[in-house]
């Protein structure tokens, strides 16, 4: 290209990037390095895999490179892009530009066929589709040889996702590979990131085929955000960071997110952040679509001082002014943390960020760090069943004969998906026949990497030095260097004083016991593929009532209090008295609250008539000793126990999923007939006593042969459930 076309090319760049910030002066002009990708993409067709911090414009260079290729009749842009959030602010930000996008996603089924016409006829400019759409059978099948045959550009956002060396791995991605290979020759293709070392990198530019053999260009800028100042400030425990949030939260500039590490903390945090008075509203994995769109809404109309958030809100989550990011525990990788503190000041000259880390954050890291790559063992198990199927098996059906819970299950398989072992068809799963090899030595440095990034996170929370600079370094940035503006380089700007009122509030809200344990309503799919004559609904003769447990292992409160006592290394004991009294006060609570056998409704349940424990494999001292305090308390009889068989006592009951679980229970709990004479006699139902609760099948089970043997209801009593 000539430099008179060259200069005509960037004279309409910068009046498209106008349109897109809405400047209506046109004064508005790109970046050198943002220039350079446009340049190579637009008028050099080639792949470039672009490392930038968040908030560098990533999104400017797709968007202003799309509109001067349509201006040349190339076909519409093609974004893979991971999360809703990210396709509504993206879509929001394309209109500005006069460019049409529209998306495809879990979230608009009823529009896929419309959107598709829309495609077809030339009518949409960008097309975003979520990683999972690329191998639906349908849409893999149908819609995307067409897509790939007339795109113009193919934008891999949040392209770190690929490569399993990076910290949010989604296997879906590598269904990209396919695509890339169905191409026309000379469709650009931009990759970016903003948290990617080296590693990574190199892994994205491999697979996604812009490494250097294919001239692709490569840019890799510095990671620092001058706005940003980290801190970290280490409290006792958690009711003292909550007390320290409920105190200084007004202190902080603007609008902002909390992080949490669980789904139990945030909620736990915003109720009582809302009980003092702060306005804040909860955003997770559980929070409805439409409540998040909500949430999301009055995050960028400041009209709630700040979301407390899971992880579910990360990537694309585009506030310029957002002015604080507070992290209650630590992630467990550095460059995760740094990915989601890069949400906050973006568009204005100082953000805060600090980092409250607890005693249990550790404990949730094993627990991620458990639903890693399964066993070779599993693996091949299931490889072995869909070998012998004679028809592809759906999830459901493919469950209940390998011992992995579905979510484990499904990310294997695609895995195995995109190393040619296995394929998605209408229907489920099949196997391919083709020979697959566990990569062990790959899964076991994936491991280790793991290990050292929680490492690197110990050790940033310990830092005398540069806090921006150790991140930057773990992120392989060569520019590293002092910030000046950390509380290690600048000084302690927050100080770990709280109010006797936010305190008191925050341990009577952490101590608070009780939490409602749902009853299984319904039997699990395919018990009948492994020997078990039981599906559907579970007859509401043979269900438990609705139970309670003392707390959940994921919160903050009695969690932090559980996760020991029930930690697999920790002896097994009597029940603490501190556990007994709380106990004590979560029935006394249920027996007064809503539907409770004291709570004078007309409709109430008789009194529970005596106490029946589960047979403990792990945990018998426990288990009984709870069982027998209750007993004695309340002045009911301790009816007897519901014992494993000879044979389920001395083999594991396996927790891998549902249906593997109801199997081995069901063939190997027991009703003694002496229990059983006890519950019959029993003038009302029973209290089920064990120490937890993960997946609620030990209860349901234990429940329906209860129930069976004459109990007029089954109230069960748990320690601590998992979720």
């Amino acid at each position: 290209m000539n430099d008179t076309s060259t200069t005509d090319l960037r004279t309409r760049a910068d009046a498209v990037l106008a349109r897109l910030v809405g400047d209506p002066t046109g004064a508005a002009r790109l970046r050198e390095d943002q220039w350079r990708a446009i340049e190579a993409l637009v008028a050099e067709g080639r792949r470039a895999l672009v490392v930038q911090r968040t908030g560098w414009g990533k999104s400017a260079v797709y968007f202003v490179a799309t509109s001067l290729l349509r201006e040349r009749g190339s076909g519409p842009t093609v974004i893979v892009s991971p999360l809703l959030a990210l396709m509504r602010n993206q879509v929001e930000a394309a209109a500005r530009a006069g460019i049409r996008a529209r998306t495809i996603n879990s979230s608009n089924t009823e529009e896929w066929e419309t959107v598709q016409a829309e495609v077809a006829a030339g009518e949409v400019d960008v097309l975003l589709v979520s990683p999972e759409r690329l191998n639906n059978p349908d849409f893999r099948d149908e819609v995307l040889p067409k897509l790939s045959a007339a795109t113009g550009l193919l934008v891999v956002d949040e392209a770190h996702c690929i490569s399993d060396w990076g910290h949010d791995f989604r296997p879906d991605y590598r269904r990209l590979r396919t695509m890339l290979a169905e191409l026309p020759p000379g469709v650009p293709v931009l990759a970016t990131t903003a948290t990617a070392n080296a590693r990574v990198t190199a892994d994205v530019a491999e697979q996604l085929g812009t490494g250097a053999d294919t001239d692709a260009l490569v840019l890799r800028g510095p990671l620092d955000r001058e706005s940003l100042s980290l801190n970290v400030l280490s409290l006792p425990d958690a009711a003292h960071r909550l007390a320290w949030l409920a105190d200084h939260l007004d202190e902080l500039p603007g609008s902002g997110i909390i992080y949490t590490l669980t789904v139990a903390a945030a909620e736990e945090v915003t109720a009582y952040l809302r009980q003092c008075g702060h306005t804040v509203a909860s955003y997770t994995g559980r929070t409805e679509n439409a409540d998040r769109q909500q949430a999301e809404d009055d995050l960028l109309a400041n009209r709630v001082k700040a979301l407390v958030a899971t992880s579910a809100l990360g990537m694309g989550f585009d506030k310029p002014d957002l002015g604080f990011v507070v992290h209650l525990g630590s992630p467990s990788s550095p460059i995760a943390y740094y990915q989601q503190v890069g949400r906050a000041g973006r568009g204005v000259e100082h953000a805060e960020v600090l980092l409250l880390p607890g005693k249990e954050d550790e404990a949730i890291w094993k627990y991620f760090a458990s639903v890693a790559f399964p066993p070779e063992e599993q693996v091949r198990r299931t490889l072995d069943v869909l070998a012998r199927a004679d028809r592809p098996l759906s999830l459901p059906a493919l469950e209940p004969l390998v011992e992995l819970r579905r979510t484990r299950l499904e990310t294997m398989l695609k895995v195995l998906d995109v190393d040619g072992a296995v394929h998605r068809v209408k229907g489920g799963w099949t196997s391919t026949g083709e020979p697959w090899v566990y990569d062990a030595q790959r899964y076991a440095w994936v491991a280790r990497q793991r290990e050292a990034e929680q490492q690197a996170m110990r050790e940033y929370a310990a830092a005398t030095g540069c806090r921006m600079e150790f991140l930057r370094r773990q992120l392989d940035d060569e520019q590293a260097a002092p910030c000046g503006r950390c509380d290690n380089c600048a000084g302690v700007r927050f100080t770990a004083d709280v109010s006797g009122k936010a305190l008191e509030a925050a341990k009577g809200e952490l101590t608070r016991p009780g939490v409602e344990v749902e009853p299984r309503k319904m039997w699990p799919t395919g018990l009948a593929a492994v020997g078990v004559d039981l599906k559907g609904r579970i007859p509401a003769g043979e269900q438990a009532f609705a139970g309670r447990a003392l707390g959940r292992l994921s919160d903050i409160g009695w969690g932090n209090r559980l996760r020991p006592m029930l930690a697999p290394q920790s002896p097994d004991a009597p029940v603490p008295d501190d556990v007994v009294g709380a106990v004590v006060t979560v029935l006394a609570d249920w027996a007064k609250g809503p539907g409770g056998w004291a709570s004078g409704s007309p409709d109430a349940p008789p009194r529970p008539a005596g106490v029946v424990t589960v047979a403990s494999l792990t945990r018998p001292r426990l288990v009984e000793s709870l069982g027998a305090r209750i007993a004695e308390i309340g002045r009911m009889p301790l009816l007897g126990r519901v014992e494993y068989g000879e044979e389920a006592a001395a083999s594991r009951i396996p927790a891998s999923n549902s249906a593997q679980r109801v199997r081995a229970l069901h063939h190997a709990f027991t009703v003694p007939q002496e229990l059983a004479r006890a519950v019959r006699e029993a003038d009302g139902p029973v209290l089920l006593v064990d120490d937890r609760s993960d997946t609620g099948w030990t209860l349901a089970v234990a429940a329906r042969l209860l129930r069976r043997a004459g109990a007029q209801g089954v109230f069960p009593l748990v320690l601590a459930v998992q979720g």
